[in-house]
Formats: structure tokens, C-alpha cells, sequence
């Protein structure tokens, strides 16, 4: 898909206010000034069994900002596991306001679903006592306008699990039972030190956790760099759900996490295998397709709190026309199907 609309010269609206409150995020700061991310308050499965969350088609809206790498993961999920029909969607600005995640791209400024119009009502109608950042991912029942789930880390393999008599029968497997402790691993060394590893170098609040942090992201990048030096995916031959979880950080490293978390020993392009890598993974359907590099842009620049800066100025740059180029994947480790099937 072509990115050039999002290459040079885009007008973008300037949020309605684009300063979220510090002490929000206050609990989140360690002793050493560390970034630590808070725990997710509705984490209850879905599934069959007694208190799980009943899997019902229609039943649910997954509420999500573009900006987001942990939204992202669940869009991705949700198109590749042909679930679209079965979960709706509803998008909020990608600019998080002093009052939480808010509807302004709907007309009425108003989710046409939920008819809410900031995220944090369905927080609040499902705990009145919820004084935490209001996130997304987040899953609302719309028969009673509640969060149910936000767990963005376990939230993907619901979808790829639970939710598997809804998908069509000839549906990716994205979690394989054979491969869950090699992926469940994989996600572990990454998260901890790239997807959340660039918020702890954005996030921290001294020099010595910036630096921790920063180191830990790009030996692991190195790392990864080398793996897929030798196998197409994270897993080998096929696409698993460690590389949905990888994708939507590498597709915000240079447009984003570069220069507003001075992550910036390199960039993205300067991994030629990573690099590759997540060419091939973008050109594929449901992953360039819910890739929004405005968005992304708007998020992480349209915020003074993000970005520590005076004011609200966004980039250009950078050149994104090489997400266009194709990728040699293919040709350097065998064509056939990226997925395994049921």
C-alpha cells in the first residue's frame, strides 16, 4: 500500500489540547527514575468456562488509537484472522487529552456505538473507582457499555484462540500449541526490551535509566537482526504471533521512537534484515493496512508530555517511501505460504 499521502507536507489538525497530565502518570516512575508500565485492570479471558468472558459475535467493540504499537497488534490480529466481521471497531484520536482517549474523529464527537464520548466512561461504568490511565486496547460489551478487557499483552491470543469457531476454517494459526513456549519466550526477551523497552528509554526520568534502557533495546535489535539473518520470521518458515507483537514497533522506530524517545544509535532502515524483514511483513494484507503513519506522527509529536517539548510541532519527515519498496524475503529463504493453517 502506498504511503506517499503520508510522506511530505500533511495538514493535520491540532488536537484539542495536546498536554496529558503528568501525575497520571506518576506511579508509573520508579525510585530510580525508572519507566515501569502499570498493570492492566480487566483481565479476565474470554473462553467457555465459568467467569471467562462468553465469545459472541457482535457482541464487543474493540476500542483503539492508531498512535498505539499495543492496539496495533490487535488490528493486525483481528484482519489476518478474518474477525472483522465479528468484532467491530471504534477509533479515537490519536492525541490522548487531559480527560483520557477521546471520540473527536466521529461526528458528534461521539463513539456512534457506544455513544460515549471519551473511553474513560466505559472505564468508569465498569469501575466507578478507576483512577488509572484509561488505555487501549480496550474491549467493551456493548450491551452494557463496560471495559471487560484490556490486557493487551494476552489479548491477542484470545483472539487467536477463543475466538478460533468464529474464524474461517482455513484461518492462520497464529499461536500453535506445538510453538506456544518458543513464542511465549520470544515475546518475553522482546517486550521487555524493544516494545517496551523504547517507553523506558522514552519514559525515563534519569540519565543512568535512560541509558539502561537504550543499551538493552539495541542489543536486542542487534540480536534480532542477526536471527533473521538466518530464518525468514521470528519462529522460522512461518508467521506467528511473535512477529505480530514485533511489527507494530518496528513500523514506529523511525517515524516515531528515533528522535521522540532518543532511541537513535540507529535507525530502522540502517538493519538491513530487520529492515527486510518488516517490508515484507507491511505488504502483506492486515499489516500496511492498519498502519497509520499520520496518526503515528500526530500521537507521539502532538503531545508536549511525550515529547518534553515547548510546543507542539509536527515533523515532516522522515521519508517514508521505502515501506513501498518490495521485499527479497522471498527469494532469499523460499516462496510458499508465511502462514500455518488449521
Amino acid at each position: 500500500m502506498s504511503t506517499k499521502s503520508t510522506t511530505v507536507g500533511f495538514q493535520l489538525a491540532a488536537p484539542e489540547t495536546s498536554h496529558i497530565a503528568t501525575s497520571e502518570n506518576a506511579h508509573e516512575i520508579g525510585a530510580h527514575g525508572e519507566f515501569s508500565r502499570q498493570d492492566n485492570a480487566f483481565t479476565t479471558p474470554f473462553g467457555d468456562g465459568p467467569g471467562q468472558l462468553p465469545v459472541e459475535a457482535g457482541r464487543y467493540r474493540l476500542i483503539v488509537a492508531r498512535i498505539c504499537p499495543w492496539a496495533h497488534r490487535q488490528l493486525i490480529t483481528r484482519e489476518v484472522l478474518g474477525l472483522t466481521d465479528a468484532i467491530s471497531v471504534g477509533v479515537t484520536a490519536p492525541v490522548r487529552t487531559d480527560n483520557g482517549w477521546r471520540f473527536s474523529l466521529d461526528p458528534g464527537d461521539k463513539d456512534p456505538v457506544l455513544g460515549i464520548e471519551y473511553l474513560n466512561e466505559a472505564y468508569l461504568a465498569a469501575d466507578p473507582g478507576y483512577d488509572r490511565r484509561g488505555t487501549v486496547p480496550a474491549v467493551v460489551d456493548v450491551t452494557t457499555g463496560k471495559v471487560v478487557q484490556n490486557d493487551y499483552h494476552r489479548l491477542s491470543n484470545y483472539w487467536e484462540v477463543a475466538w478460533r469457531r468464529l474464524q474461517p476454517d482455513d484461518a492462520p494459526d497464529l499461536y500453535p500449541s506445538s510453538l506456544r513456549p518458543a513464542i511465549d519466550e520470544m515475546s518475553r526477551l522482546n517486550f521487555h526490551a524493544v516494545n517496551n523497552g523504547v517507553y523506558k528509554a522514552g519514559f525515563a526520568h534519569t540519565q543512568e535509566a535512560y541509558e539502561q534502557a537504550f543499551d538493552a533495546l539495541f542489543a536486542r535489535l542487534d540480536a534480532l537482526e542477526q536471527l533473521l539473518g538466518q530464518q525468514r520470521f521470528l519462529l522460522g518458515e512461518h508467521i506467528t504471533d511473535s512477529d505480530v507483537r514485533l511489527f507494530p514497533t518496528l513500523v514506529r522506530f523511525d517515524t516515531a521512537y528515533y528522535v521522540a524517545f532518543r532511541t537513535n544509535r540507529n535507525r530502522l532502515i540502517d538493519f538491513p534484515n530487520l529492515w527486510n524483514y518488516a517490508r515484507e511483513l507491511y505488504a502483506m494484507p492486515g499489516w500496511g493496512s492498519t498502519t497509520d503513519f499520520q496518526a503515528i506522527k500526530l500521537g507521539y509529536f502532538g503531545s508536549t508530555n511525550v515529547t518534553g517539548a515547548a510546543r507542539v510541532i509536527i515533523p515532516k519527515g522522515p521519508d517514508l517511501s521505502g515501506w513501498d519498496q518490495a521485499s527479497t524475503r522471498a527469494e532469499q529463504f523460499g516462496d510458499g505460504d508465511v502462514y500455518l493453517r488449521h
